[in-house]
């Protein structure tokens, strides 16, 4: 099997076994804020991230790791993860579907492996993908199903998934921004947890997404997945994805939004 491959499986194992720790939650949860006071962490996010390190400490030793909530090791193998332990901590926090644990293998700052496990969404989904090998979805203890993006979607007809900043300031323009937007497309979605949505994307669940402020953990191993699935994912100018803005749809349809984003108040 090709390194590819095999780092796949093994993100694969990983978010599972952060799945079936992750359903047996407390309580009562210890929470903690970040950022803002919409920022949060609780106790299962690190419990979840130190899972990751333990696994890959004993199945890929001297492989890096970059985590969301504080794991920083440096590489000795060429290969490192990017694990974000529970995106969508707050749909967590309120017992919601789309909360998933996210990872991605890396080499030289390229993703070769990833995969996104949300365990409440359709009796558990997990996706996953390898560089050149296209993009899976399981359902539960389901085979995996190959999947793709929408194609040929008009603008007008398109179902966008979105998400929000958790500064108000921010807030507060990406709302004022809604007001153009949405009378231009079918309708918006917001699910609270980015690494799906760009899954929702590469399994046609929605034509396009769009959201700015993402950090790698976020994107890393979605991204991978929507471009498998045949989604064309960059910035709001068609260059790199990233924290300024991560812009994911087929080709016949991601024109169209970065379009439409560019008739927007700079974002």
């Amino acid at each position: 099997m090709e390194l590819a491959a095999e780092l796949e499986a093994i993100a694969i194992d990983i978010v599972r076994a952060a799945g079936a720790l992750l359903i047996n939650r407390p309580d009562s949860l210890k929470v903690e804020t970040k950022s803002s006071a919409v920022d949060v962490v609780t106790e299962m996010d690190r419990a979840s991230e130190a899972l990751v390190t333990q696994y890959l400490a004993q199945h890929r030793p001297g492989d890096g790791l970059l985590g969301e909530e504080g794991a920083n090791l440096a590489t000795t193998t060429g290969i490192s993860w990017i694990v974000d332990p529970i995106d969508g901590t707050v749909n967590y926090l309120y017992g919601l579907p789309g909360w998933n644990i996210s990872i991605a293998a890396t080499r030289d700052g390229h993703t070769l492996a990833g995969a996104v496990f949300a365990p409440l969404l359709a009796g558990g989904s997990l996706w996953s993908a390898h560089k050149g090998g296209g993009a899976n979805l399981r359902r539960g203890d389901g085979q995996a199903q190959r999947i793709r993006a929408n194609a040929n979607v008009p603008l007008h007809l398109a179902l966008l998934a979105t998400g929000f900043s958790y500064s108000t300031q921010t807030r507060k323009k990406q709302g004022e921004r809604f007001a153009t937007l949405i009378p231009q497309v079918r309708d918006i979605r917001r699910m609270g947890a980015a690494a799906v949505d760009l899954c929702l994307v590469a399994s046609g669940m929605v034509d396009g997404y769009f959201e700015e402020e993402l950090s790698a953990w976020d994107l890393a191993a979605g991204e991978l997945i929507a471009t498998e699935a045949g989604a064309l994912v960059t910035n709001a100018s068609g260059g790199p994805a990233g924290r300024d803005m991560v812009v994911a749809a087929h080709p016949s349809l991601h024109r169209e939004i970065l379009a439409l984003l560019g008739g927007v108040a700079q974002w």
